[in-house]
């Protein structure tokens, strides 16, 4: 993320933040890494251009974006030699519902 001009601030994972956060992430979307950014909650290796879109659009109702498990071919998941695999990025809201913000095939 800083390599795309969000500045970052890591904090213990067991801080009060970050506890609330991920107890806010749907169970079968929770991951890898979990980032605050500007109020919404990042799961896993989301593309900075979803998470820019995201920021944009300010769609009603949804807390954060996830992307379940670590694909190859993610943000910061490339593997020389090994083609991407296909993923959905996941929109959440405070209940749990979810419906897909984004495909990257």
């Amino acid at each position: 993320m800083e390599q795309n001009g969000f500045p970052v601030t890591a904090k213990d994972f067991n801080s009060r933040a970050a506890e609330q956060a991920v107890s806010q992430v749907p169970a079968a979307l929770q991951s890898c890494h979990t980032a605050i950014v500007d109020g919404y909650i990042i799961e896993g290796h989301v593309p900075v251009a979803d998470v820019n879109r995201l920021l944009t659009e300010r769609p009603a109702g949804v807390i954060g974006l996830a992307v379940p498990g670590m694909p190859v071919g993610s943000p910061g998941m490339e593997v020389a030699g090994q083609p991407a695999q296909p993923y959905d990025v996941i929109a959440f809201d405070k209940n749990g519902s979810t419906q897909v913000f984004a495909s990257h095939r």
